[in-house]
């Protein structure tokens, strides 16, 4: 499961309000919600990567259904359920329905994901990030044009902000300093302000996704010029947010529009 995300599982019979418990979930979950023959979960925030959380699901003939709650996977092919469709006989037609459509489902979802990643491979701006990301800016047609280091008590953070011909780009230097916990990355939106969910595309190229405390990684980010471009033709500056594990923002980086070199 992930932060903010609700996840609904549904069953074949009514369910049982009052015998359906989600244990230790104050601080973590919203409270359920059961009604008829679904339960929906909403975590607040994102789980560490080792808490679990009893989940007894009884239905109104008295079948019960004990679950573990635990956090999506950060395995690369890693994804969270939306909708869990539950069947007391797992040889049901409608169970060997729901298993098929979940398996073509997976199956688009993963054949999307490839298509994805083979258009990446061939596009010159995550060509430019990975460059980025792996410290070879003299490879890049980029020139910096500022660098800052934001205070945060739990992380050494350095961004650098680049000019570049028809492009725009980022890197921002990340060193955990927190000797209590792993630093998780989860997000990155690029949006016309931080307000905003008007999000605009952009490639994006990172080392390693977890710290261990002490450890350094690397994020790299191109902009192209369309990205700068409103519908009337003007040029709009924009928000660069990277969220952590938890759901907070760790860093926000302001791309000016004048750094477009023409």
């Amino acid at each position: 499961m992930s932060g903010q995300i609700a996840t609904v599982l549904r069953f074949e019979k009514d369910v049982d309000p009052a015998q359906t418990k989600l244990l230790g979930w104050e601080g973590r979950f919203e409270p359920l919600v059961v009604g008829g023959k679904t339960v929906v979960i909403v975590p607040i925030r994102n789980l560490d990567r080792d808490e679990v959380v009893p989940l007894l699901i009884t239905l109104v003939d008295g079948t019960e259904f004990p679950f573990i709650v635990k956090p999506k996977s950060f395995e690369e092919w890693g994804w969270t359920d939306h909708q869990v469709n539950v069947f007391k006989s797992p040889d049901s037609y409608k169970a060997v329905l729901a298993s098929l459509n979940d398996s073509l489902k997976r199956e688009r979802d993963l054949r999307e994901k490839v298509e994805r990643f083979k258009e990446e491979e061939n596009s010159v701006d995550h060509a430019y990030a990975t460059l980025l990301a792996n410290g070879q800016v003299k490879k890049t047609p980029f020139s910096r044009r500022l660098v800052y280091r934001p205070k945060n008590e739990d992380m050494d953070i350095v961004v650098e902000v680049f000019s570049g011909p028809g492009k725009a780009a980022a890197i921002v230097t990340l060193t955990n300093t927190y000797y209590g916990d792993d630093w998780k990355f989860e997000r990155a939106y690029l949006t016309r302000d931080f307000t905003s969910f008007t999000v605009r595309p952009f490639a994006l190229r990172m080392d390693r996704a977890t710290l261990v405390p002490g450890q350094t990684g690397t994020i790299a980010v191109v902009v192209d010029q369309s990205a700068f471009e409103t519908k009337n033709g003007d040029v709009t500056d924009l928000a660069l947010q990277i969220f952590r594990g938890d759901g907070l923002i760790q860093v926000a980086v302001a791309l000016e529009a004048s750094l477009i070199r023409r």
